[in-house]
């Protein structure tokens, strides 16, 4: 009984753990020309996979950067995310390669069209609506906490 009840508790930790954990995500203010944006900062493995999942909402401005240990062709994908997206994949001077746009709850990966050292989650259409392209750099990068 007692182990039972103490798997039990455990069980309910971890949700609160996540939630705690995404709570204290750090902050930092990108910009990509004269737009401003306002980014959770997921650099570490449990933030980097809980992402913008179980969120109904993502205000104007607002996204998330991906900080990743190693430039690779990472991919994206939507499980558990409400919110439509578009992702840019940057370089690690924090040039654009590739953006995407992501459906809700889809599996399908989105993946860097070469070696991406960041990716920046935004509402989507973002982007595009503010005329950024592949290229474009986002400046703000070199503020972001070294991967964990």
């Amino acid at each position: 009984m007692w182990i039972r009840s103490m798997l039990c508790s455990g069980a309910f930790a971890v949700p609160l753990l996540a939630s705690s954990a995404l709570a204290q995500m750090p902050r930092i203010e990108l910009s990509a020309g004269m737009y401003r944006i306002d980014a959770e900062v997921a650099a570490n493995d449990a933030t980097r996979m809980q992402g913008l999942m179980h969120r109904r909402s993502l205000p104007a401005g607002q996204g998330m950067l991906f900080v990743f240990r190693q430039p690779e062709r990472h991919c994206m994908w939507m499980r558990n995310t409400y919110v439509p997206l578009s992702v840019a994949f940057l370089d690690r001077d924090g040039h654009i390669l590739n953006i995407e746009d992501m459906q809700p709850e889809s599996e399908t990966n989105h993946c860097a069209a070469k070696a991406a050292s960041f990716a920046l989650e935004m509402n989507l259409g973002w982007f595009a609506d503010k005329g950024i392209r592949p290229g474009t750099r986002i400046a703000g990068i070199e503020k972001s906490p070294a991967p964990r």
